[in-house]
């Protein structure tokens, strides 16, 4: 009977470390954004470095109507290598989330079961850029409408980390 107890112990234990962990931290704050925002292409300017972007420049993201107001069509693509390279893309299917209020949280499905959560944290007064990180702040990405000025990037970074990002973890691929 004790070697029972010590495995139902050990089994209890090894799902709590198994568990999802949920963060402890507050989510971060979202602003509003017009449904205009999911129209148009934007360019990757920064990013945390992932798997899936490897060896990626030049990347951005497209978006396009879907078949319900909530719905986005998204476009992410790259150049393999060099900003002439080989393009590389993925479509995926985004739901605003919150869209009858701020339309801030997207939540787009990729193929394969990959499923990201892009919510928007801030937007230039001007409308021209914009950062957005998963909800945990593992992921950030700042995105514009054009390749910025090396003083607008400074801006951008100095924004990031204003909101809490350690943009020392960033990338800025070649556009």
């Amino acid at each position: 009977m004790h070697d029972f107890w010590k495995c139902l112990v050990g089994v209890f234990w090894l799902a709590g470390t198994l568990a999802p962990h949920t963060a402890t931290a507050a989510e971060p704050e979202v602003v509003k954004v017009g449904a205009d925002h999911y129209r148009g292409t934007w360019l990757e300017i920064g990013r945390r470095p992932m798997w899936l972007t490897d060896g990626c420049v030049a990347g951005y993201s497209s978006y396009h109507r879907g078949k319900s107001p909530d719905q986005v069509i998204v476009e992410d693509g790259c150049r393999v290598g060099n900003p002439k390279g080989r393009l590389k893309t993925v479509r995926g299917t985004g739901r605003i989330l919150d869209f009858d209020s701020d339309k801030a949280k997207m939540r787009v499905r990729y193929p394969l079961l990959i499923t990201f959560n892009y919510w928007v944290l801030y937007k230039s007064p001007d409308k021209n850029w914009f950062i957005s990180a998963d909800p945990d702040m593992t992921n950030l990405w700042i995105y514009a409408r054009t390749v910025p000025s090396k003083a607008k990037l400074k801006t951008m970074v100095r924004k990031a980390s204003q909101l809490g990002y350690d943009v020392r973890r960033l990338e800025f691929p070649e556009q």
